[in-house]
């Protein structure tokens, strides 16, 4: 049986939607891979700023950090506390110990009584209600069940004011923060400026702000807390923000004095980021899947 031109060209197309329809499934299944190897590689890297310090008679090390790293005022620190063999650097079970946490002079946690870990590793939870330096002195008196004379060692870590959700609201550009280490990095004045600037200079503009913030502020303070505690994880975020950051700078050098002048620059914009984010990915995955077959 001979098919017509029509039947023929139907049957082409039908071929491209599947062809298109199975790239665009391992375009996604390549970015679902992405999204959960940085959720993978969060825990193994959770822990910043981890310090390790001798005891002042140097019968151990102890490794301490804050989780979260970075504390606010009124937050919970739980204050991780491994012991450590010297010779092996490994956990050192069966420590007998003590730990007091103060700040400007003043015990604000502890001494609690002498305590036993069998696993050698403990994590306290300590309020921390103001902003400012502390101090965990953690004093050891006992190892594998015998008593040994006093060892000490002592660790600082601080606490920033806390940010009031007006604050969030108004000036928070959560992610970009964490991720460039400062409201005051380029980047993040940048945004910054836009918002300020261009979009919240008209109705429209003004709204899609107030849509945004909405949703934005549902999971941007737990992305802000991650990165914090993970350097992996911030610089997948620094790698997957940058082209974003890149393309809004275009608004820097237009003028914009209305409202459609806004919706077409956005319009452009997102365009612009979904063939970035989207387009030239699958370009690039489709190139390589032809390159791998030949």
């Amino acid at each position: 049986m001979k098919l017509s031109i029509r039947q023929i060209r139907i049957s082409e197309n039908v071929v491209q939607i599947l062809l298109c329809t199975k790239k665009i499934k391992s375009l996604l299944r390549f970015q679902y891979f992405v999204i959960l190897l940085s959720f993978m590689i969060y825990p193994a890297f959770a822990q910043n700023d981890y310090q390790v310090l001798p005891t002042d008679q140097g019968t151990l090390d102890v490794g301490f950090t804050t989780i979260p790293a970075e504390l606010f005022a009124g937050d919970t620190a739980r204050l991780q506390i491994d012991f450590l063999n010297t010779k092996t650097n490994a956990i050192q079970q069966h420590i007998d110990y003590k730990v007091t946490v103060t700040s400007k002079g003043e015990t604000v946690f502890g001494p609690i009584p002498l305590t036993h870990t069998g696993e050698g590793s403990v994590k306290i939870p300590v309020k921390v209600n103001t902003a400012g330096d502390y101090f965990a002195l953690i004093e050891i008196e006992g190892i594998l069940f015998q008593p040994i004379p006093l060892e000490t060692v002592s660790f600082k870590f601080s606490v920033a004011e806390a940010q009031s959700s007006n604050e969030l609201q108004n000036g928070g550009c959560l992610i970009a923060t964490a991720t460039y280490g400062s409201e005051l990095a380029p980047q993040v004045q940048q945004l910054r400026e836009i918002r300020d600037s261009i979009v919240l200079g008209t109705s429209s503009g003004a709204a899609f702000m107030s849509a945004f913030n909405s949703f934005y502020y549902t999971f941007s303070p737990t992305i802000a807390d991650w990165e914090r505690q993970s350097p992996a994880f911030k610089e997948a975020v620094k790698i997957a923000i940058t082209p974003m950051i890149t393309t809004l700078s275009v608004l820097d050098y237009v003028d914009i004095d209305s409202e459609e002048e806004l919706v077409g620059y956005g319009i452009g914009v997102i365009l612009l980021n979904f063939g970035m984010y989207f387009a030239i990915p699958a370009l690039i995955i489709t190139k390589i899947s032809r390159f791998s077959r030949k």
